[in-house]
């Protein structure tokens, strides 16, 4: 563990210096969000229809696939990711402080990829005004998507006045040295800002991390999401009491693992070593073994209460599902990154962050393709005699799969550009690293009388 001393130097390094490196990045991330665009545009003049999504029933195939499933992965990582944020300052896990902000970012940009989702599947953007916001005191009754839409705008609010109430801190004492030309964003940021609102700010960031942890499991990935395709009888694939906390597994393992990946690149790229230490990742890569465990012993339930004894529409889908090699490869993942966490807790020396930031690939990957298998296999065997003569097949167009490069690249963007505007590790974390090490700023010297 490094000794060195946080600075104000260190938060600022991303803001203050620009290497090719990054340009490079810039330019790859932009490309594979453009390519995506331009396949996205095609789907707008040609229809939906050329995914392929529109063909069920008899005609097989399934209307929800890749869409959907990587729509419920964003979110999933977005809520996990406020969680995390939210519990660091709820209950007092101040290890954790350094990598907070990159968790409330990691938010804002899973929920506006998973937006955007909604827009792409809706075919056409256009319905976004005409079928939900012109007539959201009908459809808010009885629409999914409209529900879909009301929680992620509530914790899309949530988790930007969370955000920006930190922001105004640190951008009022950091002022001097934050670059000129975004001095209009500096100072929208900071309105009538002033110290004496501090403390009052803090109990306000309290209480919204308290309502964030309430709402998370009530209302969000632990609620009106799973709930959406748990109360559906017709659907034995969706159906089910276990879906809330299955979904909230993944949302808690996958944010983890973006978390990993995000401050494993930023200490890479900047030397923070004294910032966010191997203790922080030792940390975080418990907790992912810790919910990849509850992860797969919810996958055990479902497997168990679905082929033994079960009705013979459960059993079906069941059985298709565990007999699909990407469930294999899902679930294998997920065993694997157990073992390895479970590993190095008996044995220290086999962690590295390295293999923490594998181990979130893995599970990134392995969450992903549990969701697409589950949105799919759902609607491939429905309770419906006419659906079993031809259950069909599907296989994600090209179109779909650059939608998963393309969002990724999208966060990506969000971080590249936003690491260069304000702060990605907040100033009271660096004050209480240093507070914790037993070092103190030299205090200027008072002028003379």
């Amino acid at each position: 563990m490094s000794t060195k001393s946080p600075t104000v130097d260190d938060i600022l390094r991303p803001i203050q210096h620009t290497s090719k490196r990054y340009f490079v990045l810039l330019a790859v991330a932009a490309l594979a969000f453009g390519t995506f665009l331009v396949m996205w545009g095609v789907q707008l003049a040609e229809g939906l229809v050329i995914t392929g999504l529109g063909d069920w029933g008899s005609g097989g195939g399934v209307t929800w696939g890749v869409y959907i499933g990587a729509f419920i992965w964003w979110v999933g990582i977005a809520h996990g990711g406020i969680i995390l944020s939210a519990a660091v300052r709820l209950l007092g896990m101040d290890r954790y402080m350094p990598v907070a902000r990159l968790a409330e970012l990691l938010t804002i940009a899973g929920l506006s990829a998973a937006g955007f989702y909604i827009i792409i599947h809706l075919g056409r953007p256009d319905r976004m005004v005409t079928s939900i916001l012109g007539y959201y005191h009908v459809t808010i009754n009885n629409s999914p998507l409209v529900w879909d839409v009301t929680v992620i705008t509530l914790y899309f609010v949530l988790t930007a006045t969370y955000l920006l109430l930190t922001l105004r801190y640190d951008v009022s004492r950091l002022r001097d040295e934050l670059p000129n030309h975004f001095e209009p964003i500096y100072k929208l940021l900071t309105i009538g800002y002033s110290e004496d609102e501090d403390p009052v700010v803090e109990r306000m960031i309290w209480w919204l991390a308290l309502a964030i942890i309430i709402l998370a499991p009530l209302l969000l990935h632990g609620g009106v999401i799973p709930w959406l395709f748990a109360l559906i009888p017709t659907m034995p694939g969706w159906f089910g009491a276990v879906q809330g906390p299955q979904f909230l597994t993944i949302a808690l393992t996958s944010a983890i693992s973006g978390v990993i990946l995000i401050a494993f690149a930023f200490r890479r790229a900047y030397g923070w070593e004294h910032i966010i230490t191997d203790d922080v990742f030792r940390g975080l890569t418990l907790w992912l073994g810790f919910f990849t465990l509850l992860f797969l012993w919810l996958q055990l339930q479902q497997i168990i209460s679905g082929v033994f004894a079960a009705p013979l529409d459960q059993r079906t889908v069941m059985g298709a599902t565990i007999a699909h090699p990407v469930y294999a490869i899902a679930i294998g993942l997920a065993f694997g990154v157990l073992a390895y966490t479970f590993a190095q807790a008996i044995r220290p020396s086999l962690f590295t962050k390295l293999r923490s930031a594998v181990a979130g690939v893995a599970i990134l990957t392995a969450t992903l393709l549990e969701k697409i298998l589950f949105v799919v296999e759902g609607m491939q065997y429905p309770t419906f005699d006419l659906y079993y003569a031809v259950p069909g097949t599907y296989f994600p167009s090209i179109i779909e799969i650059f939608s998963v490069i393309g969002t990724i690249a999208m966060v990506g963007l969000f971080f590249l550009v936003v690491a260069k505007i304000i702060p990605v590790v907040e100033l009271h974390a660096i004050e209480h690293l240093r507070e914790k090490r037993g070092l103190e700023e030299e205090q200027p010297a008072e002028p003379a009388e």
